[in-house]
This record gives C-alpha cells, sequence and structure tokens, in this order.
C-alpha cells in the first residue's frame, strides 16, 4: 500500500479525512490488469478499503481494471504458451494506460511468469508496475519472516516467480508436496476462481 498510496499506513484522522474530503491528497490513480474476476475484485475491495489507513474515511484512489476471459488465459497456460499471456498482460497494460493509470497491479500470481517477455514494452509505459514478489518479499522482510511456503495454481509452484525476491532477502521459498500441489491448485482453479470458496474447508486447504 505504500506504494500506491505514496504514504505509510496509519490510522485515519479527523485532518487527513479532512483533506480526502478537499481533494488535498493526490493518490495516483490504480489499474488493476486482473486474470481471473474473483481475484480481481478481492485486489479492488483491498485496495479501497485499506485506503483509508492513509488518505482518511471513505477515501481511496481513482481505480480501473480490465481482463481479457479468463478461459483466454487457461488456454494459453494449458499449451504452455506464456507469450500468449504475456500479450494478454500487455494488452490490459496499455487499455489501463491509455485511461490515465499511473500504477499497475497484477493480483494473479500465476501469470507474473509471464513479464519476462514483455519486460521492455512494460518499462516503456508511462505507469509504472509493481510485481506481487517485491512486495510479498518486502512486508516478509518487515516481518522478520525467514521461511515462507509457496501455495497456489500448480503453474505457479511449478515456476520462479517469487524465488529471486525471497533469496534477495534471505528468505527461504518452500514448496509442497506433489498431492499437495495439485489438490490445492484443483481447489483453485475449480472452485475459488468460480465463486465457490464457501465450498472450501479449512481441512481442504
Amino acid at each position: 500500500m505504500i506504494h500506491i498510496f505514496g504514504a505509510k499506513m496509519a490510522e485515519p484522522t479527523r485532518a487527513s479525512t479532512k483533506q480526502a474530503a478537499a481533494g488535498t491528497h493526490s493518490p495516483r490513480h490504480v489499474g488493476i490488469l486482473a486474470c481471473s474476476s474473483e481475484g480481481a475484485a478481492l485486489c479492488y475491495r483491498t485496495v479501497c478499503s485499506e485506503a483509508a489507513h492513509a488518505l482518511g474515511h471513505h477515501a481511496h484512489p481513482e481505480c480501473s481494471l480490465h481482463t481479457h476471459s479468463l478461459a483466454q488465459y487457461v488456454a494459453c497456460i494449458d499449451r504452455n504458451d506464456w507469450s500468449g499471456v504475456a500479450d494478454l498482460m500487455l494488452s490490459s497494460a496499455e487499455k489501463l494506460c491509455r485511461i490515465g493509470a499511473e500504477i499497475l497491479i497484477c493480483p494473479d500470481n500465476t501469470i507474473h511468469q509471464a513479464l519476462h517477455f514483455i519486460g521492455p514494452q512494460l518499462s516503456a509505459l508511462p505507469a509504472r508496475f509493481i510485481h506481487i514478489a517485491e512486495v510479498v518479499a518486502e512486508a516478509a522482510a518487515e516481518r522478520g519472516y525467514k521461511r515462507l511456503i509457496l501455495l497456489g495454481t500448480r503453474w505457479l509452484v511449478d515456476s520462479t516467480v517469487y524465488d529471486d525476491a525471497l533469496r534477495a532477502r534471505g528468505i527461504a521459498c518452500v514448496r509442497p508436496t506433489d498431492a499437495d500441489k495439485i489438490a490445492v491448485s484443483d481447489i483453485i482453479m475449480n472452485t475459488l476462481v468460480c465463486g465457490h470458496d464457501a465450498e472450501v474447508t479449512t481441512r481442504d486447504l
């Protein structure tokens, strides 16, 4: 949130609330580069609800969201076409920039592994792209964590999305067994992204 709001998190005060209402705060326009609807919705809600800590009661930055169909992403991933995933991401990023986004965030861990295909193109955009692994690693280091377990889709667990960022901060990345990896991935792709999270129990996870 520090990257998005331009200030460290703090409890909202009357002064900050008045400043937000008066428009004296200038949070940056956040562009959400989405993949699944559930992940994007959670990201949007989190940005808006957490913003009050920095901007004041009810205040949040201007937010825009773009996503291609999840089916398009999954079709590319299933055939191991990560350059195709990257093309979809870049398309969304460019559309978000055209409507004024200054910060780009992607709440989907898995598709971050396609970023190396479009690194130069993203760098050339007027908006800054914030890598999810860098934010997670920074937060983990601040909390003094030394080992993190990586849970996510099987494509994420098999990737190196988090390795470099964690290693740079002396944090180990621990992966689940193959059986657990497949089970968690199935829950994510066939339950959570379909909006059926109420059906998932702690025991299942």
